[in-house]
């Protein structure tokens, strides 16, 4: 349920006490994230350069988690969180993008979109091809043709959406700016520089070492990174009790609180992913790093509220994709159809 009035401001006043950008902290977070990354992606290529294959088996996993993190530090950088100042910022989360593959002004603003109109249903167009936090009503679904309704469907199939499209569009669609207004002249030139230092890099390691083990190397990391990053990222906007609304009743406190969800992991996983998974307390106030979003969670019981999800149920929330605005809950396909549970 949404937090009341009086809750939602105790936890905004809460939650400012957490913006402080820590130096030491980040850099700390920089020295055991990017560095190490960078030295097992120096190790993979060195290996592939030996012929020794079990190099790229060994340490793809460890390289892909590392990635998935570092997208955490840039995510932040966009935020202005990360670091006390905006020029530093932006200087990591440009650096950032060539281990993530993201062009980073241009990420950053389509994600402020995101942050503006999260769970409301009457601002879900102009985000751009945001298939993981929006989603169509029943009604919408219904009125449909048979073939845009398999579609759709077939686009939201958990091993279309959290398997195939991930690298699709880290590899693909982050180096088009195919859905970016034209008035965003900076985000589209991001998408090109970005493109530009990715070409130089990995053009530069293919004539170094051959084209084949650089791509491998390539896929062996961003393949496994995208699809985990991806699928964080959708379960904590679309579980079975998501809380959305129209935009006249629409209120950002209890978007965050209830239309978040809290992913309650293992503590390895948790470092790995950057405290994302306090992904109600982020919503409510994007300014706070994520070094800082575990503290700001346990200092208000009112951040209790939020849908806890573990691993298991982290994997069975991609079924639900449709919002019933009669049951005031997101449901399943299944359950869409006429007569359906």
């Amino acid at each position: 349920m949404p937090p009341q009035a009086s809750t939602a401001g105790e936890l905004r006043t809460v939650a400012l006490a957490f913006h402080t950008s820590s130096p030491g902290i980040a850099l700390f977070q920089i020295a055991t994230t990017i560095l190490p990354l960078l030295l097992l992606l120096v190790a993979m290529y060195a290996g592939m350069a030996f012929g020794w294959w079990w190099v790229v088996a060994l340490l793809a996993l460890p390289a892909a988690g590392l990635t998935v993190r570092s997208f955490i530090i840039q995510h932040d950088c966009g935020h202005g969180s990360f670091l006390p100042n905006r020029r530093g910022n932006d200087a990591l989360g440009r650096f950032c993008a060539l281990l993530t593959l993201t062009p980073y002004a241009h990420w950053r603003r389509q994600h402020a979109q995101h942050h503006g109109a999260w769970n409301d249903l009457d601002r879900r167009d102009g985000r751009g091809s945001d298939i993981y936090s929006s989603c169509l009503t029943v009604a919408e679904y219904r009125a449909l043709g048979p073939w845009r309704q398999r579609g759709h469907r077939l686009l939201n199939h958990p091993l279309v959406a959290l398997l195939l499209v991930p690298p699709f569009i880290f590899l693909v669609l982050y180096r088009l700016p195919f859905d970016t207004p034209a008035a965003w002249r900076q985000e589209r030139r991001s998408v090109h520089l970005t493109n530009l230092s990715l070409l130089t890099l990995y053009g530069g390691l293919g004539l170094l070492l051959g084209f084949g083990p650089v791509a491998l190397v390539l896929l062996a990391v961003m393949v496994p990174a995208s699809i985990v990053g991806v699928w964080l990222f959708s379960l904590q906007h679309r579980f079975d009790s998501a809380h959305w609304a129209r935009h006249e009743s629409w209120d950002p406190a209890a978007a965050a609180i209830a239309g978040s969800s809290f992913l309650r992991l293992p503590r390895v996983l948790q470092w790995l992913t950057g405290n994302i998974g306090f992904h109600h307390v982020h919503h409510l106030s994007p300014r706070i790093p994520n070094y800082r979003l575990e503290a700001c969670h346990h200092a208000h019981p009112g951040f209790g509220a939020a849908r806890v999800l573990g691993l298991r149920e982290g994997l069975r929330a991609s079924r639900y994709a449709l919002w019933d605005e009669a049951a005031e809950r997101l449901v399943t396909f299944a359950e869409a159809r006429p007569g359906g549970a």
